[in-house]
């Protein structure tokens, strides 16, 4: 099974630099699309039609962390990663923000980049981050991906003991305690082996500051999907694990029933499904994004 050491197995090598988006730095990595058997580095020529892939991570996660994902996607995708403010290399702002100003930074890093529309992925808090975006900037977006995610404020809330181990970014400073509470926290593969957890998250990951992880949990604060999900009018595909301890699979049957043109894919595992089984999931997102 692919582990941190699989970084740009197979794919054309990212480019990872930082950007100025309305006076703000963003550190964003862009792999870009190789056509089948061209060699390693060799970008795919520029096709009008192709939509990239944008991944918006969870809560104080760098995007070094989906990169077991993105290296079992087809070579031919696309995929734009970055780190919000304040997380991995991307400086914290000087104030706290709302999700809805985190959605207009994207749209403005997306003009930066050139892309005029993207197929959006959303994990955990970056699901918030998705949803939202696809509602209020839907001619942005033109596939949606919902993994481990929920509605926020109205939700079918974890349980206190979970909830208490995400209010400080404890996790990714000390690999002992994230072995330790690994099991209690993303259920899954994490409960055989919480070792495996802490080498995905401490291997390549960069941590970010304290106040960026706070203000990530600002911007949720008091934050729901609820009225707004009928408008999501985009093709959308939610993926749950059945063993959650963190988005309990009740959410993603809520969000199944609000959004119009969704389809549910449940697997057998946790919450960090997409990265510990990534060979099992990327298929998954590869044969939706490529419908007609």
């Amino acid at each position: 099974m692919p582990g941190p050491s699989s970084r740009f197995r197979g794919r054309a090598v990212p480019t990872t630099r930082s950007i100025v988006v309305g006076g703000r730095h963003l550190r964003v990595d862009v792999t870009p699309a190789r056509a089948p058997g061209s060699p390693l580095g060799v970008p795919r020529e520029q096709d009008a039609d192709r939509v990239p892939l944008l991944l918006v991570n969870g809560i104080g996660a760098s995007l070094e962390l989906l990169q077991p994902f993105v290296d079992e996607l087809p070579p031919s995708t696309e995929v734009v990663r970055f780190d919000p403010p304040g997380v991995g290399g991307s400086p914290p702002p000087a104030m706290p923000y709302r999700i809805g100003g985190l959605c207009r930074l994207i749209d403005g890093m997306l003009s930066v980049l050139g892309y005029d529309r993207v197929d959006v992925l959303g994990i955990s808090w970056g699901g918030a981050v998705a949803q939202h975006f696809a509602a209020f900037h839907r001619g942005r977006c033109r596939r949606l991906v919902l993994v481990s995610t929920a509605t926020g404020a109205l939700m079918v809330p974890a349980r206190p003991a979970v909830l208490a181990r995400m209010v400080t970014p404890r996790r990714y400073l000390d690999p002992r305690y994230l072995r330790r509470v690994a099991p209690l926290l993303y259920g899954g593969s994490a409960r055989d082996d919480p070792d495996r957890i802490e080498r995905f998250m401490h291997a390549e990951s960069r941590v970010g500051s304290s106040k960026g992880y706070m203000y990530q949990l600002a911007a949720a604060a008091g934050w729901t999907s609820v009225p707004f999900l009928p408008m999501i009018r985009q093709p959308t595909l939610i993926m749950a694990g059945d063993d959650d301890p963190l988005v309990p699979l009740a959410n993603a049957r809520l969000m199944h029933a609000l959004i119009p043109r969704s389809r549910l894919h449940v697997y057998h595992g946790g919450h960090l499904g997409l990265v510990t089984e990534a060979a099992e999931h990327a298929p998954v997102v590869s044969r939706f994004l490529g419908e007609p």
